[in-house]
């Protein structure tokens, strides 16, 4: 275990004298999903409009030379922590790889201790279930989605972008509109609450889009149609009604009169997924290569005289963001151990005491970290990549020419740079982070396939729905407390109330036996013909336990994509079918079900570009 120490800032004196006059600053961070540096017109894209994205960024300040990891998920933990995603246990966007480790500290714990409103809007991504979910990491009023998009599996069953049920402060609640436009509403009602209740705020408004799969109201994708440079319409649809809903939000500001004492960030979560231009870089989404990783950052804040237009060049990080707006913003610290740094001097303009540093970013996307594995060594001049190829960023900023054979001692010393590295944060590789089980914070937890521990999962409902199996996967939980435990077992979600063996149209099965195993336990039902779960009651002791189910047809086996578990089995809580957890107990935040598609196109489309 890392040595923790406090982490002491000195506040600017402009930051100082602005915060005496107005009161603590506002901040306002907005961070879209899968736009990469290029996905703007202002970095050079000629085929997209993006204009009042374009304006913030005359008006702020630029890092631009700023980089992220190359997935969401990573991302968004050294984001919201200021430390690296292997070091808080977010190396992967699935298998149970994207929960935030409990231990860690986020933004909006910082914001809240020092008394800020704390809202998250959009994408979470770093655990759905207790004690993971945002509510649970310092957001005092959420509304968010499941998992890393919608429509993947923990998401609510049914949701096409267009009029979904989202989770409001961990209730499911069915909201009117495209996606994006639900985010910035829901951001901009937080945002007047705080206003009128005169409290300052922070503000993390995080859209899915333009993550796939591509859907957008069609006056936004008609006129990026025929274009053979945009490979997706929809992709660049969902873009610029990301910049229309920043204009609308910028606007709120002004109508506001806060404007000025605002803090507004506009970034990117990682390279583009489907853009046409790169901006010269190599690489995209997942890549180790600077197109996977550096991304638009833009910060304005006129009333911290931040200056209009101002660019930072050297290299700075995701890491660094959470100790910037801690210096920016004045607030006290506990005890952290930061990975990144202050950019407070770069952002006024101050660059003589900013040394030389040196950074890593990594594609690891396994259950387990592998050494070297697609990750970049940076310094502001050079790039080392998967510990074989050396660039000099001076003269190569596309990447095509390897020089590690011209720099042999730098080629050297970045190597044992990464050594160094990975002796520090692969110390705690082998920590799981546990789903926990038997909480009072959390009556019934659900646990889905996106999860598993396996080397394959069902991460998405497409792949729910044409049956992708794992014959050995499990769930490791937490067991808080002694006692009787109820564990459903499902195919379909509670939402879509289809039965384990119906096809609905997709892939059938046949499924006659149902199997658990937890706390050494080897337990076995028949499953009666039309059930849509079968249940297990069975005692359990605090402490860590794996849970390992299986449905069984003669030689074929599936684990179930979903198992409702609560510690709270009261008698009468039955679903229609006679079993099991209750659809439409209020303590629980159960609707009332709906179909299982009320898209069908939607979800034929998303199985076909899964490749499946």
């Amino acid at each position: 275990m890392m040595k923790q120490i406090k982490y002491i800032f000195p506040i600017s004196a402009l930051a100082l004298a602005f915060q005496t006059q107005a009161g603590p600053p506002n901040v306002v961070f907005v961070i879209t999903d899968d736009q990469g540096f290029g996905d703007l017109a202002c970095n050079g894209n000629e085929a997209i409009n993006t204009p009042n994205i374009d304006r913030l960024s005359r008006q702020s300040v630029r890092l631009n030379n700023y980089h992220v990891d190359p997935t969401c998920a990573p991302t968004r933990a050294a984001l919201l922590t200021g430390r690296h995603s292997d070091r808080v246990g977010v190396w992967h966007t699935i298998q149970g790889r994207n929960m935030l480790r409990r231990r860690e500290i986020t933004m909006a714990d910082i914001f809240g201790q020092n008394g800020y409103a704390t809202g998250l809007f959009g994408k979470w991504h770093l655990g759905d279930c207790y004690p993971f979910r945002p509510q649970d990491r310092g957001f005092q009023h959420v509304v968010c989605f499941s998992a890393g998009g919608i429509g993947q599996a923990p998401d609510y069953w049914g949701n096409d972008y267009f009029d979904d049920t989202y989770f409001k402060n961990g209730k499911p609640v069915r909201f009117e509109g495209f996606c994006t436009d639900v985010w910035f509403r829901e951001g901009m009602n937080f945002i007047r609450d705080q206003v009128q209740n005169h409290k300052p705020f922070f503000a993390y408004i995080a859209p899915n889009a333009p993550h796939g799969p591509y859907y957008c109201p069609k006056e936004y994708s008609e006129k990026y149609e025929g274009n053979p440079d945009i490979p997706v319409p929809e992709f660049f649809g969902m873009i610029e009604n990301i910049d229309d809903n920043m204009a609308k939000l910028i606007q709120l500001l002004k109508e506001e009169g806060i404007e000025d004492n605002t803090i507004l960030v506009f970034t990117t979560d990682n390279g583009s997924a489907a853009g046409g231009f790169n901006a010269g870089m190599k690489g995209k989404k997942g890549s180790q290569y600077d197109g996977g990783h550096r991304v638009p950052f833009m910060i304005r804040w006129p009333g911290g005289r931040l200056q209009a237009g101002h660019v930072v060049e050297p290299l700075t990080a995701h890491m660094d963001i959470l100790p910037t707006l801690i210096d920016l913003c004045g607030l006290n610290t506990p005890k952290i151990q930061f990975d990144g740094k202050s950019l407070r001097n770069l952002l006024y303009g101050n660059t003589a005491d900013w040394p030389e540093r040196l950074l890593v970013v990594e594609s690891q996307r396994v259950i387990n970290p592998v050494k070297w594995r697609q990750c970049a060594v940076m310094t502001d001049r050079w790039r080392l990549i998967d510990g074989k190829k050396l660039y000099d960023m001076n003269s190569d900023t596309g990447q095509q020419t390897d020089v590690h054979g011209r720099y042999p001692e730098v080629f050297q010393r970045l190597r044992g740079d990464y050594e160094t590295f990975w002796a520090d944060v692969s110390q705690e590789h082998d920590l799981n982070s546990y789903i926990i089980i038997g909480s009072d914070k959390a009556p019934v937890v659900t646990l889905c396939s996106h999860d598993w521990l396996a080397d394959k999962v069902a991460w998405s409902q497409s792949l729910v729905m044409l049956g992708g199996a794992a014959r050995e996967a499990k769930w490791v939980v937490l067991v808080e407390q002694d006692g009787e435990y109820e564990i459903s077992l499902r195919r379909w979600p509670v939402e879509a109330d289809k039965a384990i063996n119906d096809p609905n149209g997709y892939k059938g099965f046949d499924f006659k036996t149902a199997q658990l195993c937890v706390a050494g336990l080897d337990l076995s039902k028949d499953i009666p013909a039309g059930a849509h779960e079968v249940t297990f009651r069975v005692k359990l002791t605090k402490g860590i336990t794996t849970l390992a189910p299986v449905f069984l047809d003669g030689e074929k086996a599936v684990t179930p994509y979903y198992a409702y578990v609560t510690h709270k089995p009261f008698e009468g809580w039955q679903t229609p079918q006679g079993m099991g957890i209750p659809l439409f107990d209020p303590e629980y935040g159960r609707v009332p079900p709906q179909p299982l598609s009320q898209n069908t196109d939607y979800y034929r489309k998303a199985a076909e570009k899964s490749n499946l």
